[in-house]
């Protein structure tokens, strides 16, 4: 589901929600890991080059933690990991940010990233 695409001379950069139902191998994004038949979705970024007229090179990023925890393969417990939440998030402004830190983020004031 596209989210928002940026446009430049020579990239495009697209903002989007991927989902799935893990039926079959899906080598590029879990490499050796058999079918769950459970459900992801996540926000995924997609830039693609081009250089001369012709695709250069694509770079796609997501959170491969979330997956893994919507697939039942990491425990998130204890992790700041979110599952389909972030993508929801991505298309609903109205959510609330940063839950993730709840209780501790307001420790971590004047400390160096």
């Amino acid at each position: 589901v596209p989210v928002s695409r940026t446009v430049g001379h020579d990239r495009i950069v697209d903002e989007m929600i991927f989902s799935f139902t893990h039926t079959s191998a899906v080598d590029w994004m879990l490499p050796a890991v058999p079918p769950t038949g459970r459900t992801v979705e996540i926000p995924l970024v997609a830039i693609v080059q081009f250089r001369d007229g012709k695709l250069a090179h694509e770079h796609i990023y997501w959170d491969q933690a979330s997956v893994l925890v919507q697939l039942g393969l990491l425990d998130p417990t204890g992790l700041p990991v979110a599952g389909a939440e972030t993508a929801r998030k991505v298309v609903d402004t109205t959510l609330p940010s940063n839950t993730l830190m709840t209780g501790s983020w307001t420790g971590s004031e004047g400390k160096p990233i």
